[in-house]
């Protein structure tokens, strides 16, 4: 009988940078969440539902990473696709600078757990 290894392979550069994104971008989405509850109106209802959806999904993406999940792929696609439906938002906003610091971080994030989605986790 094998022996299990009780500890942890070493997390890859990828997948370190992608658990920084996610999180950036949950930072990002939290602080725009806040700007836009100052500006109320019905529009940014809609932008705050993408808002909260990518907050949570690049958080909870980010802590199945850590943890090693074995969903993790799946997780970092639909964290994509959050990702892109809160920049989509976001770029709705185009003369408000938050929103656009929003937009971008949630591309990086996007783009970075696209990669991870497809790779060996």
């Amino acid at each position: 009988m094998q022996q299990q290894s009780t500890t942890m392979t070493a997390m890859s550069k990828e997948m370190q940078d992608c658990v920084e994104a996610c999180m950036t971008c949950h930072s990002m989405c939290e602080e725009t969440m806040s700007s836009c509850m100052q500006m109320g109106g019905q529009a940014q209802m809609q932008i705050m539902r993408a808002l909260m959806d990518c907050a949570e999904t690049t958080r909870m993406c980010a802590d199945m990473m850590m943890r090693r999940s074995p969903m993790s792929a799946e997780m970092c696609a639909m964290c994509a696709k959050a990702c892109d439906m809160c920049a989509e938002a976001c770029m709705s906003m185009p003369d408000d600078p938050q929103m656009m610091r929003c937009a971008e971080a949630c591309r990086r994030c996007a783009e970075s757990c696209r990669a991870m989605a497809g790779a060996r986790m």
